[in-house]
């Protein structure tokens, strides 16, 4: 039997005729979500939210594809409020943005000394693009983890974005 939603008297139709309020429903009375959860309760680690996504998923999200990944969850509603996953859109937005730069920097220094690019500068390149990769999957790492790793100079611009 459904019971009003507004003053809790029994309803047997889809209306209270009490009150005229829209009765609830049996499913909406039941269930592990009819009952708040107890005062100072704290959802357990990793625990999706109402959006659906996980902090520590939607922080790691933010680094998967760099500048587009950060820009989405800055600008979708439910991450785009949460501290946690503002600082890691921006934290990977700097970091990506960051890398570009060496790597531009790198091809500009590498075309002025085109004589020393085979031997000196070209070894450059491979180590630049492993190091950004394995930061890149450390950054995920630690994000899906709850770790905050604030890296050296972007970070702290992050911290101050978000």
């Amino acid at each position: 039997m459904a019971f009003c939603a507004n003053c809790g008297t029994e309803t047997p139709g889809a209306f209270c005729p009490n009150c005229g309020a829209p009765a609830a429903g049996p499913a909406a009375g039941t269930g592990p979500s009819a009952t708040p959860p107890p005062p100072g309760y704290t959802a357990p680690i990793g625990a999706p939210s109402a959006s659906g996504l996980s902090e520590n998923v939607a922080s790691a999200l933010c680094y998967v594809f760099g500048l587009v990944t950060g820009i989405i969850f800055l600008v979708l509603a439910p991450y785009n409020q949460n501290k946690t996953i503002r600082f890691h859109a921006f934290q990977s937005i700097f970091m990506h943005v960051g890398i570009i730069v060496l790597f531009i920097a790198l091809r500009i220094v590498s075309a002025m000394l085109h004589g020393l690019g085979i031997f000196g500068l070209g070894l450059l390149y491979p180590l630049l693009s492993l190091g950004s990769f394995l930061l890149w999957l450390y950054m995920m790492w630690s994000a899906y983890n709850n770790k905050m790793v604030v890296l050296p100079v972007v970070g702290e611009l992050a911290q101050k974005q978000a």
